[in-house]
């Protein structure tokens, strides 16, 4: 296989040569500032630019002297996986008066700093706006009292601004995710995992209270997670006599068999008339005996989430180029994300939108507040309450339509959460919902059942399959399934599994022509750990696979937690270095993303060829760094990456070239990685789009429905439902078929391939960057597209 091509870019031509960037945390602290912080200092670094921390905010760019201290490239080594900010974040009332600012640009004036990489929230933001819009006036009053020079004037004629959203709460508007809030989830879907396990011992109520003044998402999404019964925002304030209509839905799901029942409470919830409604008022007013519990600051600290790690580590490369590129002209700019693609908007403007949010919320006008707060909020919410709350049979429509739901393949974290999503809005959609046990080999066995709403309860945290996944497909057997779907009247299919699924979908569609049976409405959700199905940037399960929670067991989060207690376990003794084999097949997505989250010196995959010449460099590099302070490698190999260079070999190359300076270690993670609960991430993302497919299902039913039966022979009634850069979209697998390697089973073109260079810059190599999909400017009240759903960023 070909190296890929790329437009690559020429640092001469974005050169950071002879500029100063200063880069700082400000207000509260959120798991993955760091993360950014190394990948501004090193991509500065890396163009040629100087590089300085700004320690304890605004408050150290005030007071000066040692609280701007220029960086290194290992200053900021073993910060990747620490929580909090290690430059540090203070809170600045000085900074607010134009004194305190005045005594900001002498500082960084003497410093020669013209360029500000600010990680905080909207405040923190604010206030560098405010700061560059002075700036000018500023130096002439330094000039007047005679500070620094007249030339100086001319010389940093402008200041300019780059921010990145670091806020656990994700209540800036603009971006899809904020730096921290996956973390936070973290610490909260692990709260609520442990309190499940006692709740259901004990046939208890347990009222979880989060973080979240002012914005729900963080009570809302974790409701969403782990399938809570009832939650409590700031932006959706229930009806009066809520407290009655709380206690009606509890006692029904218990009267169903429940044992447990959870609320979550953000701190900011309120009621109709503005009224605090907190964790304690829920247990005072509904009742005495519900068990309280609040997170509080817990959800700040900890080791931050894989898709923090790398959210920030993309967002501070961006912030960079983003200064590189900003002329006097150009206004302060926030880095943002839109689905899986960064964004350059306006700083002021992101601001502006997030406080109509909070006047929407002043003026009691909710439903705006919601709309404000963006698509993804919107979507989150729709989908909480189209799952949360039952609607009598009475109200429910009456379909007719029989769905079944499978899951094919290798298992994948997430898969019963998109399975009991798919079951709750298939039965308030009026249809009768089937589940197949053990993917095609059960079809054909018919081990078909129908499925109830109470039969999913609790499903979303549960990892691995509940109904069983196998690897057969469909075509040897397409006689005995068509029986089936005739037996049971299946009018649509729905499976969710990974690249047997896509081919078993493909089957299927072939096997129109000579079965009728299969003339139905048929869509795949894709759920691997290897993220290499065609179709879609993410996959269900790859984010748990990704992920470095201690305190969760999750497919794959053994590899980057093996990695941080690996850094630990070397600080202060010989340099070592890690060779860890990860799962993926053909595909190097665990290999490559991994390692851009885990810091990894290498990450060796199938998809970009490498030789001897190529591995021998790497040596040397690790080499050289290991004989200055770093003190230890991390190399990471997908499991087919080359049939020759195997992990033993590359393992004993490391160690007969390290001799004398490092030693090595080797780990083959297997099938460990496919273990575990979910992430909110997979659960939420599971949750989702599998609500979305289902709604697909119930349109195609009734436009294909015709003379009493369903009859669908089109290619669009066949489809895969992925995550395409900024919207989810509905894609006949057919014209899939084009995009596919299915000798390697893999898709022909794999976007995170872009970030390899990205992860080379951070570990020192010298390489060319692909900026094609660098963020372009762009203004906050730009529609998005239609189906875009925030929250499946990566």
């Amino acid at each position: 296989m070909a190296k890929p091509e790329s437009k690559k870019i020429f640092f001469e031509n974005l050169s950071g040569a002879g500029k100063a960037i200063a880069v700082l945390t400000s207000g509260g602290d959120a798991q993955g500032m760091n993360a950014a912080v190394r990948a501004v200092v090193r991509m500065g670094l890396y163009v040629g630019a100087k590089v300085y921390f700004i320690h304890e905010g605004y408050q150290g760019m005030v007071d000066g002297g040692e609280n701007i201290e220029e960086a290194s490239w290992e200053s900021v080594s073993s910060m990747l996986q620490v929580g909090g900010t290690v430059i540090g974040s203070a809170r600045c009332k000085e900074f607010r008066s134009h004194e305190g600012r005045l005594k900001a640009a002498l500082n960084l004036v003497q410093q020669g700093i013209t360029n500000l990489c600010v990680i905080g929230g909207d405040g923190s933001l604010t206030g560098a706006n405010l700061f560059r819009e002075e700036w000018s006036g500023l130096l002439a009053e330094l000039v007047e009292q005679g500070s620094i020079e007249a030339d100086a004037v001319s010389k940093y004629s402008a200041l300019h601004i780059v921010g990145m959203v670091g806020s656990i709460d994700n209540d800036f508007c603009g971006t899809d995710m904020t730096i921290g809030t996956d973390s936070a989830l973290h610490r909260i879907i692990e709260v609520v995992d442990a309190i499940m396990t006692t709740a259901q011992s004990h046939q208890r109520t347990f009222v979880l209270e989060v973080m979240g003044r002012h914005c729900g998402y963080l009570a809302l999404v974790s409701a969403l997670a782990c399938g809570a019964d009832w939650v409590l925002i700031p932006e959706m304030p229930p009806e009066d006599g809520w407290e009655d209509k709380m206690c009606q839905k509890l006692s029904a799901t218990r009267s169903r068999g429940t044992r447990l029942n959870i609320i979550i409470v953000a701190e900011g919830a309120i009621d109709r008339h503005g009224k605090p409604i907190t964790s304690g008022i829920v247990k005072d007013d509904v009742s005495t005996e519900l068990c309280v519990t609040i997170l509080g600051h817990v959800q700040r600290g900890g080791t931050p989430s894989a898709f923090d790690r790398i959210l920030a580590s993309r967002m501070g490369v961006e912030a960079v180029l983003a200064l590189l590129e900003t002329t006097a002209n150009t206004p302060a700019c926030v880095v943002s994300l839109c689905g899986n693609q960064s964004v350059r908007l306006p700083l002021m403007e992101c601001v502006q939108m997030t406080q109509e949010v909070q006047r929407a919320m002043d003026g009691k006008r909710f439903e705006e507040a919601v709309k404000l707060r963006g698509r993804s909020f919107e979507n989150n919410l729709k989908t909480y309450k189209l799952l949360a709350h039952r609607k009598p049979e009475s109200e429910l429509p009456t379909s007719n339509f029989n769905v079944a739901v499978l899951n094919v393949g290798a298992p994948a974290a997430g898969m019963n959460a998109a399975v009991r999503s798919a079951v709750r809005v298939g039965i308030s959609e009026g249809h009768k919902m089937f589940a197949v046990s053990d993917g095609f080999e059960g079809f054909y066995k018919g081990q078909i059942r129908e499925i109830k709403w109470a039969d999913v309860g609790g499903w979303t945290g549960q990892g691995g399959s509940l109904l069983g996944t196998k690897r057969t497909l469909p075509a040897k057997h397409v006689d005995k399934i068509a029986e089936q779907m005739r037996e049971h009247n299946i009018n649509a299919l729905l499976i969710v599994g990974g690249f047997e699924a896509f081919e078993s979908l493909l089957q299927l569609c072939e096997a129109r022509a000579t079965h009728e049976e299969f003339c139905v409405p048929m869509c795949m959700l894709p759920a691997t750990i290897s993220n290499n199905v065609p179709g879609t940037d993410l996959s269900i399960g790859a984010d748990t696979a990704l992920n470095a929670i201690v305190e969760v067991r999750h497919m794959w989060n053994v590899l980057l937690t093996t990695c941080d207690r690996i850094k630990q376990s070397a600080s202060g003794t010989k340099r070592r270095v890690f060779i860890i084999e990860t799962m993926g097949g053909y595909c190097g997505y665990l290999a490559s993303v991994g390692g851009l989250a885990a810091g990894a010196d290498a990450a060796y995959i199938f998809e970009e060829p490498f030789d001897i010449k190529d591995l021998q460099a790497n040596v040397e590099h690790l080499t050289e760094k290991m004989k200055t302070s770093i003190q230890r490698g991390l190399v990471l190999r997908n499991e087919n990456c080359n049939e020759n260079y195997t992990t033993d070999f590359i393992y004993q190359l490391y160690s007969e070239e390290g001799r004398g300076v490092f030693d090595s270690r080797k780990n083959v993670l297997g099938h460990m990685q496919q273990g575990g609960a979910p992430s909110p991430f997979d659960r939420n993302f599971g949750t989702k789009i599998s609500a979305k497919a289902m709604q697909w299902v119930t349109k195609k039913l009734v436009e294909t429905f015709r003379h009493g039966r369903v009859f669908a022979n089109t290619e669009d009634s066949c489809c895969l439902l992925g995550m395409r850069r900024r919207a989810l979209v509905f894609q006949p697998v057919v014209q899939l078929k084009g995009e596919t390697d299915f000798v390697h089973r893999i898709p022909k073109e794999q976007w995170w391939l872009k970030l390899r260079p990205l992860m080379k810059i951070l570990a020192k190599y010298k390489t060319s960057y692909d900026v094609s999909d660098s963020g372009q400017l762009e203004h906050v009240v730009r529609n998005r597209p239609k189906e875009s759903d925030a929250s499946v960023a990566m």
